[in-house]
């Protein structure tokens, strides 16, 4: 059976066929000033199992050894922060859990070559909680996942030494943000918005907040 797809049943329901690492690589090419940059965010609507989202970590890793293989403790803090900017959908549960240890096996493989002996299992333990929620099960179209609820990513943000700080948002309510003018703080349906530089647009202020936690401690957030 051909590499790009799992069978012709599944081609047939679904047209699921996966990108192959020849044409992967060319279009990652193509945005490699973003893939170099280690917290830039990634969202693939229909991951599969992580074909482009594998090779992205795979290029911030390299980014996170150039800049910070020579103290284990930064290649943790920063691998971690690579991990946590890649997204990804599907509507295929078994392709969700492959794509989730997929991604991890990646990081772990590198974790332990470039931390060794200071490497730990409460890390890692961080690592699949960020992946369990950025990794979602569910039609990137309706914006809705396999058991109805909309689409809900966590976006994690280094805000101070080891901290992230976990704001959640809708996709739904983010993709309403990018088709409409808006102006500073404006208010629509009862949700305010708010600017975001990083992406020069307007979008709406976050489902849930989390207090700022260690970064090896996330999971801690249940």
């Amino acid at each position: 059976m051909s590499e790009q797809i799992k069978s012709k049943e599944r081609v047939a329901e679904h047209g699921e066929v996966f990108t192959n690492e020849r044409e992967v690589n060319a279009m990652l090419d193509m945005v490699e000033s973003e893939t170099d940059r280690i917290d830039s965010r990634f969202l693939e609507p229909a991951c599969g199992t992580g074909n482009f989202l594998a090779e992205v970590l795979r290029r911030k890793l390299n980014s996170v050894k150039r800049q910070y293989g020579k103290l284990s403790s930064d290649y943790e803090k920063y691998s971690v922060l690579a991990v946590s900017s890649i997204y990804g959908v599907d509507i295929q549960q078994d392709n969700v859990e492959e794509c989730r240890n997929r991604m991890f096996d990646i990081w772990d493989k590198e974790y332990r070559k470039n931390c060794k002996t200071a490497c730990s299992d409460e890390c890692r333990e961080a690592v699949r909680y960020i992946l369990a929620h950025n990794i979602l099960c569910g039609d990137a179209l309706t914006m809705l996942q396999n058991n109805g609820a909309p689409i809900t990513f966590a976006q994690w943000d280094l805000v101070m030494g080891s901290m992230l700080k976990r704001r959640d948002y809708q996709l739904d309510q983010l993709m309403e943000g990018h088709e409409k003018q808006m102006s500073l703080d404006m208010c629509v349906n009862g949700r305010k918005w708010e600017y975001d530089s990083e992406i020069d647009a307007m979008v709406p202020a976050p489902v849930r907040e989390y207090p700022n936690t260690d970064y090896r401690e996330v999971q801690k957030y249940g």
